[in-house]
């Protein structure tokens, strides 16, 4: 299947019948997805849902079990490395945890991507470098390693890596994670901006509910592997699934176990374990 640059085409991301297992155990069940052309889809679901299962089997990392994931025309599921290579060059990726290389600076982390894709001279490379700093407020931090960033600063640069070569497809893992309020809503603002500015499709995974409400177009939502709603805003916080309400409320998905039914349980598999030294038929 060859890429396509049509930007009429309302589907960047078609996903059909996704089924991935980690060994004997499924983790996603016939999943079908869409992602439509310059929106913001953040994808939630509790833990051990698959959110992270499925946005590691678009970007190639995981090897799917059956069904297609067609990203800008090619089928991740069955493309070779030459397809994914020329895939990966127009698609930006910010990990959970930055992924950063200790031994190289602020700076040379952005550049990477430029280094390794690209002919471009150093001057250039040094200028849109630059311009990506100054976009996530990170002017003046060139030289400095990751190791002397605070937890904010290494989101911004992992974001500035992610986009420093303009990609057409932003995925952005947990951007929000283990930050404090105020830079969850700075990383907010850079979301929306790169939307914007740079008519960038972006995804997001995230488990941060004021987040998600205010970034998103639309929101999925996973529970053990299938999907349970993809819809705006509003369409998910009206929706009255109970998973759906029991995430948006943080409720427990298990009903709550009384005193007498928790002593009863305790007492009925403390009785099921054999004694040590006697025998059992």
């Amino acid at each position: 299947m060859t890429t396509t640059d049509d930007q009429t085409a309302p589907g960047i991301i078609k996903i059909e019948q996704l089924t991935t297992h980690y060994g004997e155990r499924q983790i996603l069940d016939e999943l079908n997805l869409e992602v439509n052309r310059g929106e913001v889809l953040v994808i939630m679901g509790g833990s051990g849902s698959g959110k992270s299962t499925l946005l590691r089997t678009m970007l190639g990392l995981n090897k799917a079990t059956s069904g297609s994931v067609d990203i800008m025309g090619i089928d991740v599921v069955n493309a070779n490395r030459k397809q994914l290579y020329q895939l990966r060059r127009n698609i930006g990726v910010a990990f959970q945890g930055g992924a950063l290389f200790g031994s190289m600076s602020l700076i040379e982390n952005v550049q990477l991507p430029l280094r390794e894709h690209t002919n471009l001279d150093e001057n250039t490379i040094r200028i849109m470098s630059r311009l990506k700093l100054d976009m996530m407020n990170l002017s003046g931090f060139d030289d400095l390693m990751p190791s002397e960033l605070s937890g904010g600063m290494i989101k911004r640069a992992a974001l500035a890596r992610a986009v420093v070569m303009d990609p057409k497809l932003l995925f952005f893992d947990e951007p929000s994670a283990g930050l404090d309020p105020v830079v969850a809503a700075e990383l907010d603002e850079y979301i929306l901006e790169l939307k914007q500015a740079m008519d960038m499709t972006i995804v997001v995974v995230t488990h941060e509910l004021e987040s998600a409400f205010r970034i998103a177009d639309r929101i999925t939502i996973l529970d053990k592997g299938k999907m349970v709603i993809t819809g705006t805003v509003d369409e998910v916080k009206q929706s009255q699934d109970q998973h759906v309400q029991n995430l948006l409320n943080r409720r427990a998905a298990r009903d709550p176990i009384s005193p007498d039914e928790y002593l009863d349980l305790l007492t009925r598999t403390k009785a099921s374990r054999p004694i040590p030294g006697r025998i059992h038929d």
